[in-house]
């Protein structure tokens, strides 16, 4: 590999939620394990960094109702921790990483299945480390609303820092399986924590091994300052989200400026925008790709997913050519739930803001556009990499592995082959030694 700076890529497997409808498109892709397989294969052909599954908890039918939700492919789908164990078995160097909350999940659970899978994927599993800030959710597990953000916040603080101790609780090489004294692991190199906090009480250690990566890669995409004060002290990824090279700049110099005051360098954190890209042979034939999906939605639709997206806005007399209207109540949402209604200096369109899937950043061109675009911004340092969510699935990931992958390489800012076997050493991140000593000798007790 030359000495050039690379750009990470990473893929959703995840259409826009009215792209099932498109002739192209597989509508099964929620329900059929050959979907996510080919998309993994097709990403690791591609060279990706890591597949990466979005998860809820929930049918999310907040504020806009289980009727209107039955248009869209956001409904219903597999859980992303089952699927990435999966996924493990199909592919052989893309990383593997699905989202699970601290909300609602119990670390040990966690910190289990997360060290399952990086075993049984040889080092490729990532974690996703989210709060759930869904009412849809919290009624699934016993609380009439959501529970309040800095009581999720301080939940997901230790309970990362539980896993991550879990994850520690065997040394490497406490596993000998010598035959010859009859000894399978050294009973002094596994420790219990005896952890007692706020929201947990364990008392350890794993019943696993440590991982293959010591910790599976550790990504956040919080939207509040606790959870880039989170990104900052404890993430190896994290996801961002811009329409605008300012705005990617700006939070890209934020959050690595945040890293020093938890002792890190900023290239122990990879931000990684996400993207969409359509891409034609032409630049004409592109758009008419764009326009085929996105001309599917009608103004009804549009307008209850975005009740999704901005929860107690009203937007009864937008019409879909008409500026967003600039109210208090609109803007408040769109600030918390990072939906950026602006553009160029304008408020945009509701189909201006339906076409960026309600603020992700799209290009549609062709791959030598799409790739002068991505490199701008790389080089200018609004990311670190890309999460490339398709329009279409399979056919959208597909044209980008084709087309604008070659371009990326030709001009020397992607990999052509895997250097490295765990998901760290590929996008380039150490593997951390233990956090700190062990609590307690479990040998002693």
């Amino acid at each position: 590999m030359n000495g050039r700076r690379q750009i990470a890529l990473g893929v959703i497997p995840k259409e826009t939620p009215f792209s099932w409808r498109y002739p192209g498109a597989f509508a099964e892709s929620d329900h059929d394990f050959d979907h996510f397989r080919v998309i993994a294969r097709e990403a690791e052909r591609g060279l990706f960094d890591l597949i990466f599954c979005a998860d809820s908890v929930a049918l999310r039918d907040d504020g806009m109702g289980i009727e209107n939700l039955s248009h869209t492919s956001t409904a219903a789908y597999f859980d992303g921790m089952t699927i990435i164990a999966a996924l493990a078995a199909v592919t052989e160097h893309i990383g593997i990483a699905s989202t699970a909350s601290t909300t609602y999940w119990h670390p040990y659970h966690l910190a289990r299945q997360l060290a399952t899978v990086d075993h049984i994927s040889k080092g490729r599993a990532g974690w996703n480390v989210i709060t759930s800030g869904q009412t849809s959710e919290a009624l699934n597990f016993g609380y009439d609303a959501q529970v309040d953000g800095p009581i999720r916040y301080e939940r997901a603080r230790e309970c990362l820092e539980t896993v991550l101790d879990l994850w520690d609780s065997w040394e490497d090489g406490a596993v000998l399986r010598d035959k010859a004294s009859g000894r399978f692991f050294d009973p002094s190199r596994v420790h219990r924590l005896n952890h007692e906090g706020p929201h947990f009480k364990i008392r350890g250690p794993l019943n696993l091994s440590r991982p293959p990566q010591g910790h599976p890669v550790i990504c956040q995409a919080g939207g509040s300052e606790a959870g880039w004060d989170l990104a900052a002290e404890y993430a190896d990824v994290m996801f961002s989200k811009a329409t605008s090279i300012a705005d990617a700049q700006r939070f890209y110099r934020d959050i690595k400026a945040r890293m020093a005051r938890f002792g890190r360098r900023p290239d122990q954190l990879k931000i990684m925008l996400e993207m969409r890209a359509v891409v034609g042979r032409t630049e004409q034939e592109a758009w008419e790709k764009f326009r085929a999906v996105q001309d599917m939605v009608t103004e009804q639709e549009a307008k209850e997913l975005l009740k999704q997206f901005l929860p107690g806005a009203d937007f009864t007399d937008c019409a879909m050519d008409e500026p967003i209207p600039d109210t208090p109540e609109i803007n408040a949402a769109a600030r918390r739930f990072r939906v950026f209604v602006e553009k160029d200096g304008r408020r945009m369109t509701l189909r201006e803001l339906t076409d960026t899937g309600f603020g992700t950043w799209v290009l549609v061109g062709t791959a030598a556009q799409v790739a002068d675009t991505l490199v701008e911004w790389f080089d200018g340092e609004a990311a670190d990499g890309f999460m490339f969510t398709p329009q279409w699935l399979p056919g959208g990931l597909t044209d980008f592995v084709d087309l604008v992958v070659p371009e990326l390489q030709q001009r020397g800012v992607f990999r052509t082959a895997y250097e490295g076997g765990t998901l760290r050493e590929i996008m380039g991140f150490d593997r951390p030694a233990a956090r700190r000593p062990a609590v307690e000798d479990y040998a002693a007790q």
